[in-house]
C-alpha cells in the first residue's frame, strides 16, 4: 500500500491503510490541531528527521490500570519513600530529559526542537502532562504524553538514576486508575513495560477504545 503525503489540510488517511509495520503518513505538521486530531485517531508521530512520519501499528501495545504489575523489588522502593512525586510541576524538564536521554544504539532521540517546542505547546493548552520523579529536589526521571478524554498516550520516559522512570510509571498508573483512566497508550512494544503489565491488543480493538472515551 502506498505511503500517504500529508497536505495542508487536517486530515489523516483512514488507518487501516497503513503499511504493516504501522507507518500511515508522511509530511504536515506538529500544530496542536493536527495533533489532536492525529491521537483522537489512534495515530503519533515518530520520525528523526523531516518529513514527520505518522504511523498507526496493528497491534497496540497498551496497558489498562487495573493490570499493572509492581515487582516486589520496585514495591520495596516505593516502600522507602527513595523518590518523591510530582504531576505537571516540571514538563519542560521532563521533555528536556528524554530529550537528553541515551537510548542504546541510537545516536540521540526523535525529540527535536520542533517536537519539544510542538508538546510544550500542547502542556500550556492543558492536553499534554508530565510526571516527575525527584530524589533531594532533583529531577531523576519521569515521563510525558497526551491524554484525551479517560485515554493518556504515553510518549516518551527518562531516568538519570536505576528506577526513576519505573517508579514514576507506577506512580502516574495508580493516579490513572484513581481517575478512571480507562488506558495508556504505550504505542510499541518494550520488555521494560511489558514487565509491568502492558500487552497487545488489536488497532480495531484500540480504536474502539478510545473513540468511546472521547
Amino acid at each position: 500500500m502506498p505511503v500517504f503525503q500529508l497536505t495542508d489540510e487536517l486530515i489523516f488517511p483512514p488507518v487501516d491503510l497503513a503499511e504493516p509495520d504501522g507507518l500511515l503518513a508522511y509530511g504536515g505538521d506538529l500544530s496542536p490541531h493536527r495533533l489532536l486530531l492525529a491521537y483522537s485517531e489512534g495515530i503519533f508521530p515518530w520520525y528523526n528527521e523531516p518529513p514527520v512520519l505518522w504511523w498507526c501499528p496493528d497491534p497496540r501495545f497498551v496497558l489498562f490500570p487495573d493490570e499493572l504489575k509492581i515487582s516486589a523489588s520496585m514495591k520495596q522502593v516505593l516502600k522507602k519513600g527513595v523518590f518523591t512525586f510530582s504531576i505537571n510541576k516540571d514538563f519542560r524538564g521532563v521533555i528536556r530529559g528524554c530529550k537528553e536521554s541515551p537510548r542504546p544504539g541510537q545516536d540521540g532521540t526523535w525529540i527535536t526542537a520542533d517536537v519539544e517546542e510542538a508538546y510544550t505547546a500542547l502542556h500550556e493548552a492543558g492536553y499534554a502532562h508530565s510526571i516527575e520523579c525527584w530524589q533531594q529536589d532533583e529531577l531523576v526521571g519521569g515521563f510525558y504524553g497526551i491524554q484525551l478524554g479517560d485515554c493518556f498516550f504515553g510518549e516518551s520516559m527518562f531516568a538519570r538514576v536505576s528506577n526513576a522512570s519505573k517508579a514514576a510509571f507506577i506512580t502516574f498508573v495508580k493516579y490513572a486508575a484513581e481517575q478512571g483512566l480507562e488506558m495508556i497508550d504505550c504505542q510499541v512494544y518494550t520488555a521494560h513495560l511489558a514487565s509491568l503489565g502492558a500487552r497487545m491488543i488489536s488497532r480495531e480493538d484500540f480504536l474502539s477504545i478510545i473513540k468511546k472515551s472521547q
